[in-house]
């Protein structure tokens, strides 16, 4: 049995907790407050943006997973979570003598700059330029030049029961497809993240930088009309951008993650079909 902590146990970390204790590890929950926390985790209550509240964290961890979200938009909330955030944590646990065997920190594929749907993984240059990706790279030098162990997931577009803002978009014929080259989108279901994330935590020796998404980067316009299709709503129309409008950053490129599958990671949901699937059959459930 690990005992394991989850800084920033929102989304990602509530599925994670919930699985690990599942699994019958200790798992302590940091988040600025104990709503929302399921009985089998451990509240912790605490800002990670306030190092005094940091100063009694649960003694003996052997396990942290970062799994922080900002609370804004902006740079400075990113800087806030990203770096900020993470430096307090880390140096409150050396300060407390702690001696995790690994932190695992959850990044984004956003920090790639490619945009012309090439196909990029762990070795690809990550030279994002928007203040979101500066952060994100920032806090993974600081995780990787600092005290313990660390792994890197970076994941892609986050999916999964209580994100169905696309599925109503699509049922109320609210989106449409652009027209020209395919813009490829790179998605990963929760589940998927928090089992990633499990199975990297019991390899004996996981490596500094892994690409969370499913097996099939897909052309926005493909996602579209396969929801409309299921849902029997009308077909996305074809609209085209004006001139003057351009690509939003990061939104173009087809992440690989042959890495984590040749780790021994096996998908429960490899592409968007089955985790919207599954999702579309449990609200007509």
């Amino acid at each position: 049995m690990a005992h394991i902590l989850i800084a920033g146990c929102g989304y990602v970390g509530r599925a994670l907790g919930a699985r690990l204790a599942a699994e019958g590890h200790a798992v302590w929950g940091l988040r600025r407050s104990a709503e929302g926390l399921l009985p089998s985790i451990r509240p912790v209550v605490a800002d990670l943006t306030v190092p005094a509240t940091l100063r009694h964290l649960p003694p003996g961890l052997d396990v942290i997973f970062y799994t922080a979200a900002p609370h804004g938009a902006d740079e400075v909330a990113y800087q806030a979570i990203y770096v900020d955030g993470l430096r307090h944590l880390l140096e409150a646990l050396e300060r407390q003598r702690q001696s995790p065997r690994r932190v695992f920190f959850t990044s984004s594929t956003a920090v790639y700059a490619q945009s012309a749907g090439e196909w990029v993984d762990e070795m690809s240059p990550a030279e994002a330029r928007h203040f979101t990706s500066n952060r994100l790279l920032e806090g993974e030098r600081l995780l990787w030049h600092g005290p313990f162990p660390a792994t890197v997931l970076r994941l892609g577009g986050i999916y999964g029961p209580g994100r169905t803002r696309l599925i109503e978009r699509v049922r109320r014929g609210l989106v449409a497809c652009q027209d020209g080259p395919p813009a490829y989108t790179n998605r990963i279901h929760r589940d998927d993240c928090a089992g990633a994330l499990c199975h990297l935590m019991l390899l004996p020796r996981p490596d500094p930088l892994y690409l969370g998404v499913d097996h099939e980067p897909a052309d926005q316009c493909t996602v579209l009309r396969w929801l409309a299709a299921e849902l029997g709503a009308p077909p996305p129309g074809l609209e085209t951008p004006p001139a003057s409008a351009t690509r939003r950053h990061g939104t173009n490129k087809r992440c690989c993650n042959a890495k984590l599958v040749a780790s021994g990671y096996v998908f429960r949901y490899p592409t968007f079909r089955d985790g919207y699937g599954a999702l579309l059959a449990a609200d007509s459930a």
